[in-house]
């Protein structure tokens, strides 16, 4: 009988901390990290996210006075990141920027441009939302000028050159004329820096870069198209990995506000 009234009497003691436990674990908060992850994706991609990032950036753009038509982006790092790069491209999409060049000293964008134009498109998907029509674009590599993504919009135009996009593009230039010049097709008065100016805009078939951000301690230019910075704003920033959308409108804001007297 000892043995039982015993036994009796843990039980409820047991019983009773099982409750006590039970309802103090559904009383307490929940961390918001603790949600299940379809939960969060449910949250964060129902559509209303990607709506209001845009309206946020389209006002960001219309707010500015002076926005580049052409932006460059200078990678002067030996890790490339091509998510972030790709944010990059789709924030500058959003705000209304046109012409887009990303651009490193050893060209390793250029060879996977491939991984890079799926980079954006996805990141595009995710920020933007993937039913709006007005945000495809053009990628086109070296100066070839063809599209590697075919798209229904032709804005904007992104494009991702090397170190062959800048002095050996002059030096072919160059070549060019001297040809002709043998040929007799023209005569050697006729060489002159606007008529090389004229070569050289006709292969790139863009409007030059008003604003061109590098990203990295180096402090040069790395040959990013030379013939066509004379009027670049340049702004650095130390990385481009895990740059933020505000890293980007700051800048926007720097140029806006930058005035350049043309040698005045």
């Amino acid at each position: 009988m000892a043995t039982v009234s015993w036994l009796r009497v843990r039980l409820q003691t047991w019983r009773g901390r099982f409750w006590q436990r039970t309802v103090a674990a559904l009383l307490l908060p929940v961390p918001v990290t603790e949600f299940p992850d379809y939960l969060k994706k449910a949250r964060d991609y129902d559509g209303k996210g990607a709506e209001s990032r845009r309206s946020r950036w389209i006002s960001d753009g219309n707010s500015l006075k002076k926005l580049p038509v052409h932006i460059g982006f200078v990678v002067a790092e030996e890790e490339l990141s091509y998510t972030d790069i790709a944010n990059l491209v789709v924030w500058c999409m959003a705000v209304g920027i046109s012409h887009v060049s990303v651009y490193d000293h050893h060209g390793i964008f250029q060879k996977n441009h491939v991984c890079l134009q799926e980079e954006i498109v996805k990141q595009q998907q995710s920020l933007l939302g993937g039913d709006d029509s007005r945000y495809n674009m053009d990628l086109l590599k070296n100066n070839t000028d063809k599209p590697q993504h075919f798209v229904v919009s032709c804005r904007p135009i992104v494009k991702v050159l090397s170190p062959e996009d800048g002095k050996h593009s002059i030096v072919q230039a160059a070549r060019k004329l001297c040809h002709s010049v043998e040929k007799k097709e023209w005569s050697a008065k006729d060489i002159s820096v606007s008529m090389l100016d004229i070569l050289l805009r006709e292969s790139k078939n863009t409007p030059d870069p008003e604003l061109v951000v590098k990203f990295g301690p180096v402090n040069s230019t790395l040959g990013f198209l030379p013939w066509h910075i004379r009027l670049t704003e340049f702004i650095s920033l130390p990385s481009h990995k895990n740059v933020s959308y505000e890293d980007l409108f700051t800048v926007l804001q720097q140029y806006n506000a930058c005035q350049q007297r043309l040698g005045q």
